[in-house]
Parts: C-alpha cells; structure tokens; sequence
C-alpha cells in the first residue's frame, strides 16, 4: 500500500478543508464548474469519478464474470438489504429523528422535507463510488460490478414506486435522464474501456499489464480527492451558514449508515461469504447514488429545499464515512472465511 493509500483518511480531511475555504474564496469559480452540467450530471465530477473508477475497471476479469452466478448469496444478501430494508429503515428514521426527537428544532414543513430527502438518498443504492470502497477492502472486483449491475437495473424500475410509497406522492418524476446518464459515465463507459483496455494487452507480455496498472493506480486517488474538493467547494457556503441543520440531517444519516452496513457485514458473515464479497455488499448497502437523489429533489422540491439539503449533507457524509467503514472491514477481516 501506497503513502497516499496509507493515509487516505487524511487526504480526504485536507480536500475537504481545501473544498470548504476554496469555495468560500473563490464563489464564481465553483459556480462556473457547477454550472457545467448535462441532465443535471455535473460533467467535471463525472470525469473525476470516470478517473477514479478506471483503473479498477482494467483490473477485472472479465473471462471471470460468468462464475460470479455461482455464488449467488452475496447477490441476494445485496438485493435484500438495498430493495427491502434500507428504504424502509431510512424512512423510519427521518420519522423517528424529525417527528419525534428533533420535533422542537425544527418547523413541520422543513421536517418533512428532510425527511424526503433522506427517503430519496434511501432509495438510491450507490452506482460509482462503491467501486473505490470495494478496492480499498480488496473486494472482488468481478462481484462488486454485478452487484452494481443488477442494483442499477432494479433501480429503473423500483426508484419510482418505492420513492412515491414512501414520500406519499402519486406521480414521482424520476429524471430518468440523470439515472441513465449516470449508469452510463459510472458503470458502461469504464466497463467498456476496461474491456478495450484488456484486449489491446491480452496478447502481449503480463508484465506490461502489471506496469499500466501501477501507473494508472495512483490516478484513482486523485480522481477521488479532486471530487471531493469539488463537492465540498460547492456547498461550502451551506456548510458555513447553516451548521445546526447540516448535523441534525447528519445524525440519522450516520445512523443509517453504520446501522446498515453493520446488519448486511453480519449477514455476510453469518452466510458464510468470504471477505471479498461480504465486504463489497456492506460498502454497497450503505452508500448512496447521491447524484440521483439530489436531482430528484430538486426536480420535486426545489433547489433550495430542505429535501435537496438533506441529500446534500448524504454527500458531504458519505466519504469519511465510508472510509471509517473501510477501516473496519479491513481490520475484521480475520473473522471471514478466505
């Protein structure tokens, strides 16, 4: 492992600081490179996240794929936990938080508009980033991408109804162009060129394979960080202005987060799944298709709705959080058969 592998927790830290204080310094700068969007896809983030999800793309083997259906529990234990326990559990508590705990700080209208946005992030199983979290656990490559594969084909067809039962709204208008757009920079377009990249080098030397990996390797970490600055300078005048509101949404939000990792790491162990597949499915359970969710709100709510700020602070969450999540798993993996 790598010095920026190593202390990736503490890059991350220093992004988000960088993000924070460049946005608040330079505020036509961020608009400028928010403003860069197609179907509500921030375009420069898109290509960080492409950046980052490549060079795991050439690491599968994609002759390996069809055993994958092989060992079908890790699939199951996934579908399970992303399609009828997490919208369900995060519903529960956005109730739970904003009707009953958090009742006296917070007016009725924005409580349930929190709410809705934590359903929307609920709703929404994790589409690119999983694939970082997966390798930083050592995570089968070839099962985290179908896990990301079947996930994202049962989200065309359950995001709307499971979002209008929980939300309580008749007609949900999915941007069905930020869900395809998305599958589309984050899974196809790196799958493809994985595919291509592999082929070009299937006939020459392993090594020179080997040397493109550890030269591509770092690039990932770089993709990463510079997402990161990017999403933190965006809102960093939110996260400035209205600090109470963003760690009232963060409670639950962590809440749900660990809980759910947590119930699908234990399933895993108790299916008697190896490492490699256990702790990809927990990485996949507990983050979020945050691209979804915010333009969802937005479309349903409003820009500056507190549905769209809940799925904003989904964001600003997820990746050290993630990254505690990692360090967990990397250190129990003794429990797990090999």
């Amino acid at each position: 492992m790598g010095l920026f592998e190593r202390y990736l927790s503490v890059w991350v830290a220093l992004a988000m600081v960088v993000g924070v204080v460049a946005g608040e310094m330079l505020p036509s700068w961020f608009q400028t490179v928010a403003a860069l969007e197609f179907a509500q896809v921030n375009l420069v983030i898109a290509l960080f996240i492409w950046v980052m999800i490549y060079p795991m793309m050439v690491q599968i083997d994609f002759s390996a794929l069809k055993n994958v259906g092989k060992k079908p529990k890790g699939i199951v234990l996934t579908l399970v936990v992303n399609w009828l326990i997490k919208p369900f559990t995060m519903a529960l508590l956005g109730w739970l938080f904003f009707r009953v705990l958090f009742v006296d700080w917070v007016d009725p209208n924005t409580a349930t508009e929190y709410i809705a946005g934590m359903i929307l992030l609920g709703v929404a199983p994790c589409t690119a980033m999983v694939f970082v979290w997966s390798q930083l656990t050592k995570g089968d490559a070839n099962y985290t991408l179908v896990q990301v594969s079947v996930n994202d084909i049962i989200m065309i067809f359950a995001f709307a109804p499971i979002s209008a039962l929980l939300l309580g709204v008749a007609d949900i208008k999915v941007p069905w162009s930020t869900l395809m757009l998305s599958v589309l920079l984050y899974v196809v377009l790196p799958l493809c060129a994985g595919v291509l990249t592999r082929k070009v080098f299937a006939k020459r030397p392993p090594q020179q394979l080997n040397l493109l990996l550890s030269q591509i390797k770092p690039w990932s970490v770089f993709g990463l960080l510079a997402t990161v600055v990017l999403l933190f300078g965006f809102q960093a005048h939110t996260i400035l202005t209205q600090p109470l509101a963003i760690v009232l949404i963060a409670i639950p939000l962590l809440l749900q987060t660990y809980g759910i990792f947590a119930l699908t790491y234990f399933a895993g162990y108790k299916l008697q799944l190896p490492h490699n597949i256990a702790a990809p499915a927990g990485m996949v359970g507990a983050s979020n298709f945050f691209e979804l969710a915010v333009a969802v709100a937005i479309s349903l709510f409003g820009l500056h709705s507190g549905a769209a700020l809940a799925t904003v602070v989904g964001v600003l969450v997820e990746v050290p959080v993630m990254l505690s999540l990692v360090a967990v798993a990397n250190r129990t993996r003794h429990w797990f058969v090999s």
